[in-house]
């Protein structure tokens, strides 16, 4: 009898000592997130700003407060002054003004704009700012903890967490161009958190806060930090990011499917041309309403955000050929793109 109470109570001993370890064990794995989540805070906060934007341009004698017609959020990537935000804050704005976590207010410059990836460059007239450090997206992996640092509904600074919910997301930008390469998380974000940086647990950005789907709950969008870092540096050196275009309408449409098997096409859709502009490539090639772009420069062309994906920078002035179906004849068309100056293709 007593050798089983003694058991017993060995018993009680042993589970009272392995639920201490358990719970000393989560105390630790939520101290470790918990340290994440404020170094990260601490270390990036002073480099993301509150962006204004206001109706007009404000003298120096004009003392009258006037409310900012719009708000969203940045953040300091260089310590002269530059600073990275969303195309969809500041396109067209008449005055920006930026905020810093101290409380100094500055008037910005705007830099450049790419509406296409929905990113955007302005400068502010200050030096030895805090900046941030910049990461690698290619590194992001799903499940990863990550920090989002904005300014919600005016909050200044406000810190949520979650984690990557997906990468390689599409995210159609307000000119009709895909983003390719998106990351998506469940880190809270709301109005006027565009524009703020989304980052991992060593504190780098990953990513420019962008969008969110309501009223969905958890699932928010953030253009990765190497595109930005590419297209920022386009900003910072001509102002613009160079595209190039041929000149063309079109829509997506299903190839019959004896035309793609006589063929051997490589998809069974195509984009079908609706029009043609004048004295553009795609006329000077001899494009016609009604063709189907199957193909450009050899790789296949399944719809226009293919098309759209291929017409960068480097294509402007090369000529390449474009396969077309027209009518069920297949032809093969020489084209040289010219230089885009909107986002058209």
């Amino acid at each position: 009898m007593n050798r089983a109470i003694r058991a017993g109570r060995d018993d009680d001993g042993a589970r009272e000592s392995r639920q201490a370890e358990n719970h000393s064990g989560d105390a630790e794995l939520f101290d470790a997130y918990s340290r994440a989540v404020v170094g990260a805070a601490e270390a990036n906060s002073p480099a993301v700003v509150k962006i204004e934007i206001g109706s007009r341009a404000r003298s120096s004698a004009d003392s009258r407060a006037e409310p900012p017609v719009g708000a969203g959020s940045g953040f300091i990537f260089t310590p002269d002054g530059y600073v990275l935000t969303n195309s969809h804050v500041v396109h067209r704005a008449p005055r920006i003004e930026v905020t810093l976590s101290d409380g100094r207010r500055f008037e910005a410059q705007p830099i450049g704009d790419d509406p296409d990836t929905d990113l955007a460059v302005v400068r502010i007239s200050a030096s030895n700012l805090s900046a941030v450090q910049l990461g690698d997206s290619q590194s992001v992996r799903v499940g990863q903890l990550v920090i989002a640092i904005g300014n919600p509904y005016g909050f200044q600074c406000t810190v949520t967490a979650g984690v990557v919910s997906a990468l390689g997301r599409s995210l159609r930008a307000r000119t009709g161009r895909l983003i390719d390469n998106v990351i998506q998380t469940d880190a809270a974000l709301n109005p006027g958190n565009s524009g703020g940086p989304l980052l991992n647990s060593r504190a780098e950005v990953i990513g420019v806060n962008t969008a969110i789907i309501l009223p969905a709950q958890g699932i928010c969008f953030a253009i990765a930090i190497n595109t930005a870092k590419w297209v920022a540096g386009q900003l910072i050196t001509g102002g613009r990011v160079r595209r190039a275009r041929i000149g063309l309408a079109g829509n997506n449409v299903t190839i019959p499917r004896r035309v793609v098997r006589y063929h051997h096409l490589d998809a069974e859709t195509g984009v079908r041309v609706a029009a043609v502009e004048p004295s553009s490539p795609a006329g000077r090639a001899g494009l016609r309403g009604a063709d189907i772009v199957v193909s450009f420069d050899g790789h296949p062309v399944a719809g226009i955000d293919d098309l759209q994906r291929m017409l960068v920078g480097p294509r402007v002035g090369v000529r390449a050929p474009m396969a077309v179906i027209r009518g069920v004849e297949k032809l093969e068309l020489e084209i040289e793109p010219d230089e885009s100056r909107h986002s058209a293709s």
